[in-house]
């Protein structure tokens, strides 16, 4: 996927014991960052993984926010934080 080739990780295990995973996307257009939290370290492929999908997924969420509706709302991710640069 073109996306997966785009994305730079750092891991840092936390106190709690879970790990916190930092990540960018070196993207031209709209350079991004954030932030995943795992609840121990995991392999990169499969962080990698979690990642595209989770974005995927906030993707469809805001392609939906743009309708306006009463009933369909975007919901807390607590474990992925997204930010542009």
């Amino acid at each position: 996927m073109e996306l997966e080739e785009k994305i730079i990780i750092t891991q840092k295990e936390l106190p709690s014991g879970k790990c916190q995973v930092k990540f960018t996307f070196q993207d031209e257009q709209v350079p991004m960052y954030g932030y995943l939290l795992t609840q121990e370290p995991k392999p990169v492929g499969e962080i990698i993984e979690e990642i595209t999908k989770r974005m995927h997924q906030r993707m469809l969420q805001l392609e939906n926010s743009q309708h306006f509706s009463i009933t369909n709302h975007v919901k807390d991710d607590h474990q992925f934080y997204l930010y542009s640069a």
